[in-house]
């Protein structure tokens, strides 16, 4: 428990200043209303069906593009590690393209996919692809070789090398790689339902922040984050039950 205060401390010191701050004149602005005054507001976004609306869009939108990228990713990244062919294609648009800001992808997405799902599902694809591919790439170049020899003086075909030894010894860097996609995909989604939707969580912050009802805009931006926060919780959890084997 001590452990756990220690931990999420700082989270209630910005609460406090969060709840001084305008109470006190220190922060004068219309735009920043009390914390209190934002749970308040987030209690009476949790009882309204609409918000489950808006957030099953952007959850919807979310599980497919990250889980395609996740599927090509790791696919394509392996692969380029494995096939020299494969590799001289690709590797150059990869180095080339992964330093792009990938909300610069959103103009694009309208023009080619317009406002709907199809956008934000690309969108998201789009800029958590490179990060897998490179975590992917990156893991498998990474093993031991001595380990592939092993298996190939004893008979091993490449496609058992490649199963039982290349994506074992890859996959804790692929699993690192892929919770930075994660984070980057919450990113991803709400930039893209700012500028380009009818809905999503995204969609209802911009909403909300032109009508001037800033308590609720704060309140989704609040819960964005803990639904991110919870996500990312759950990935690791699930990360340590699948390396369990590592210890």
């Amino acid at each position: 428990m001590t452990s756990v205060l220690a931990r999420y401390a700082p989270l209630a010191l910005i609460a406090i200043a969060w709840e001084a701050a305008p109470r006190l004149g220190v922060l004068v602005l219309p735009a920043l209303p009390p914390f209190s005054t934002v749970v308040l507001a987030m209690g009476r976004l949790v009882i309204d069906p609409e918000l489950y609306v808006h957030a099953g869009a952007s959850l919807m939108r979310e599980v497919a593009g990250l889980g395609l990228a996740v599927f090509i990713g790791v696919v394509l990244g392996i692969v380029m590690a494995w096939y020299t062919p494969v590799r001289v294609l690709f590797n150059p648009l990869v180095r080339c393209v992964y330093p792009m800001p990938k909300s610069a992808l959103i103009p694009v997405m309208i023009m080619w996919l317009g406002i709907g799902h199809l956008s934000k599902i690309g969108l998201i694809f789009l800029g958590c692809l490179l990060p897998v591919i490179v975590s992917a790439y990156n893991a498998a170049r990474g093993v031991e070789t001595v380990l592939i020899w092993s298996a190939q003086s004893a008979g091993a075909s490449r496609s058992e090398i490649l199963r039982e030894i290349i994506l074992p010894a890859s996959l804790p860097e692929i699993m690192a790689g892929v919770r930075t996609a994660l984070a980057l995909s919450f990113v991803l989604l709400v930039s893209s339902e700012f500028l380009m939707a009818r809905e999503g969580l995204g969609y209802l912050i911009a909403f909300m922040g032109e009508g001037g009802i800033y308590d609720a805009m704060f309140a989704t931006v609040l819960l964005v984050s803990a639904i991110g926060f919870l996500a990312d919780r759950a990935y690791l959890a699930l990360m340590r039950r699948t390396l369990a084997w590592r210890e």
